[in-house]
């Protein structure tokens, strides 16, 4: 060790201890090795290492290491604003002055700005996306490059699409490592990286002269295990029965929106303390959340993957799946939240017979689509255009459309710019090979987290080899290790709550109130707000298709290749009880059906029923006009509306002149019902309540 190095360690030390805020911390195996590389090397490092090891000291000891030498402030790439949180208040113990620049707070931009000028910042916090912004971009990069001191991307398995949490924005970092002067480190981290991300992560950074710092990803406090459970309700009757066992307070996660909500509910009505945390939680709501759960004054977090990278709370006792995510590195990912600090954490998975169908779901959402991308390109010139626009151009929902232009223009092929987006002109091929591939590895991923639920071997083990951790040996705690350390009875009460819970039926369906951007483009004549005289009412469905009640049953009716058939008795009576619990301001006073094309017994057969039972006539279906809907299913809303405008005909009903009951199979976008509502309420009735078997979403 050179006199250099030594004098290097002894300031390191000093700085991480006053980071812990122990005067006995000392570094972990690779902590001062990166140290070192960043600070007397000036090299690009990536350390791949489990959660909890410290790789935020890394980057925090670095810098001040770095700014004492007279280097520029150190740029901090972060995926997450709860990691953000957190990170700023470490480096504040430290004494290092960080800030973040995000969507939240733009009114601190000019401030933070202005304190970048005054070299009074030690890390500038961005998130991936802020790199494209046209001016952050254009403005404060290009300055922000010539003064920086170190460049860190955290969660840098985010840069591989060959990762499980692959996020184009995090490619354009390959294009900002390229403008740096020469001899500014950087340094990437991840504790989720197979050798296949490792790799393809190191070549973006640089290549050869990368030095990889990868340890051990056993985690000592974590005890694993898998309980398998027939179906949803009997995985909640054993949450009921057991909660409160667990050590502690902790994660219970799940893999859509509406079991994150469905859970917390059934929980809380059960005494539990307890609460909701979503992509679609309000984000101060989610904050509150995430600071109850540090402080422990909640039991758990029911939450989706919208909880992950960066929540810390190190003392944190257990981590629940009520279904599993898609891949061992996604699982490894998750648990890691739990047990950093503590002796001993508990970490169980209940896998759903449903996981595999919501696996497919999200990994067909995420891929690009050649025939998507090219309607896209077509649609752009020179000139901006804006994502409404556009979304009112290409049949692509906003979200779809937001992520095929990321790909696109981290490709080359498209530019954001002030007012929208433009084509570059530059020639862009669909690598058909290559996402072939991806899609293979997801498959792949997909069987290997299968494997790991039945495997007889050590289930630690069995993540670290799926990390390719070359260290990887018996854990001597798992259940397959130890035997099973989880209690499998189930309270009689808790399966009779479950199932009642579960049981509960009817979701409200929103009325459309305005119609959409650039209908009017498209051969429709409407914009702005609907007539009050034309809309319809708030609706009825029996239940979502995610949901894990009535879900699975409807999941059944329309999965592929079920034919169509009458409505199952068990099914018609549910929809009996959502029309008995609906409250309506007025009874109606007929049924009317929707022409369906793909299940036309289903859907007459509960028109039918439902008129039977309720004594109220059976008017019949609306007419179609013209061929029928030509609108498919994912399209935006000006492209379903106009698929359904005018196909619709009820100049051959009798029409009565009162509320009328609408009814269908499945509600999507709601254009249809709005469409044919709309139609009624000409022919007379004066009021529409639209009611369907499922609400999808």
């Amino acid at each position: 060790m050179t006199d250099a190095t030594t004098d290097t360690r002894a300031a390191a030390l000093t700085a991480l201890r006053a980071l812990v805020g122990r005067d006995d911390a000392e570094f972990h195996d690779g902590q001062f090795e990166a140290i070192s590389a960043l600070v007397d090397e000036h090299r690009r490092a990536l350390v791949v290492q489990r959660t909890g090891w410290g790789k935020s000291a890394v980057y925090f000891v670095a810098t001040l290491l770095l700014r004492r030498a007279g280097a520029g402030p150190t740029v901090l790439v972060s995926p997450l604003l709860a990691l953000m949180r957190d990170q700023v208040a470490a480096a504040e113990r430290a004494g290092v002055r960080a800030v973040s620049i995000n969507s939240t707070n733009p009114h601190e931009w000019a401030d933070v700005l202005a304190r970048l000028d005054a070299d009074e910042v030690d890390v500038l916090l961005v998130s991936p996306e802020r790199l494209n912004n046209p001016s952050f971009r254009e403005q404060q990069l290009p300055a922000l490059v010539r003064r920086i001191g170190l460049l860190v991307v955290d969660e840098a398995h985010c840069i591989s699409d060959w990762g499980h949490d692959f996020r184009p924005d995090y490619r354009r970092l390959r294009e900002l490592i390229a403008q740096l002067p020469a001899g500014v480190p950087v340094l990437a981290t991840t504790a989720t990286a197979n050798s296949r991300v490792v790799t393809d992560v190191a070549e973006q950074l640089g290549g050869a002269d990368v030095l990889t710092i990868r340890g051990p990803l056993a985690r000592a406090s974590l005890r694993l295990g898998v309980l398998q459970l027939p179906n949803s309700p009997s995985r909640l009757a054993w949450l009921i029965s057991h909660l409160d066992d667990l050590p502690g307070s902790g994660i219970i996660y799940t893999l859509t929106v509406a079991a994150a909500i469905d859970t917390a509910r059934v929980l809380r009505e059960r005494g539990h303390e307890v609460r909701a945390y979503t992509g679609q939680t309000d984000s101060d709501e989610r904050t509150e959340s995430e600071g109850m759960l540090k402080r422990n004054e909640v039991k758990a977090l029911v939450a989706t993957s919208a909880l992950g990278m960066g929540f810390d709370k190190p003392d944190l006792g257990f981590v629940l799946h009520l279904g599993a995510p898609s891949s061992p590195v996604a699982y490894y990912q998750q648990v890691g939240r739990a047990g950093r600090a503590t002796d001993s954490a508990d970490v169980l998975l209940l896998p759903g017979v449903e996981d595999r169908d919501i696996w497919h779901y999200f990994a067909t959402a995420s891929m690009p689509d050649e025939d998507r991308a090219g309607r896209v390109l077509a649609a752009l010139s020179d000139q901006p255009t804006s994502t409404a626009a556009l979304e009112a151009m290409v049949d692509l929902r906003r979200t779809p459309l937001e992520l095929l232009l990321k790909v696109l223009d981290v490709d080359g092929a498209v530019r954001r710019v002030q007012g929208g987006w433009v084509s570059t002109g530059e020639p862009w091929v669909y690598d058909a090979e290559r996402y072939r591939r991806i899609a293979a590895e997801r498959l792949a991923e997909q069987q290997h987290m299968l494997d790991y639920e039945t495997t007889e071997m050590c289930r630690m083990e069995f993540l670290q080899r799926s990390l390719d951790d070359e260290t990887a040996a018996p854990c001597g705690r798992c259940d397959n290790c130890a035997g099973t350390w989880y209690p499998t009875g189930i309270a009689d009460d808790a399966t009779r709550a479950a199932a009642s819970a579960l049981d509960r039926v009817g979701v409200p369906i929103e009325p459309r109130k305005m119609w959409p951007t650039g209908a009017d483009r498209l051969g429709v004549p409407v914009k702005g707000r609907i007539a009050p005289g034309q809309q319809a009412a708030e609706g009825r469905a029996l239940a979502r298709l995610t949901d894990l009640g009535w879900g699975g049953a409807l999941r059944e009716v329309f999965a592929a290749g079920t034919p169509d058939a009458p409505v199952p008795p068990r099914l018609l009576d549910a929809c009996v009880r959502v029309l008995a619990d609906w409250g309506w301001a007025e009874r109606p006073v007929a049924v009317v059906a929707m022409p369906s094309t793909s299940h036309p017994q289903l859907v007459d057969s509960l028109a039918c029923g439902l008129a039977e039972i309720g004594r109220l006539p059976y008017v019949g279906a609306l007419a179609l006009r013209d061929g029928g809907p030509t609108g498919q299913p994912g399209g935006n809303s000006a492209y379903r509306l106009a698929g359904v405008w005018n196909r619709f005909d009820a100049d051959a009903l009798d029409v009565p002149s009162g509320p009328v009951l609408l009814v269908d199979d499945v509600a999507d976008s709601r254009w249809t019902l709005t469409v044919a509502a709309r139609e009624l309420r000409i022919a007379g009735a004066t009021d529409v309540l639209p009611f369907a078997l499922a609400l999808r979403g």
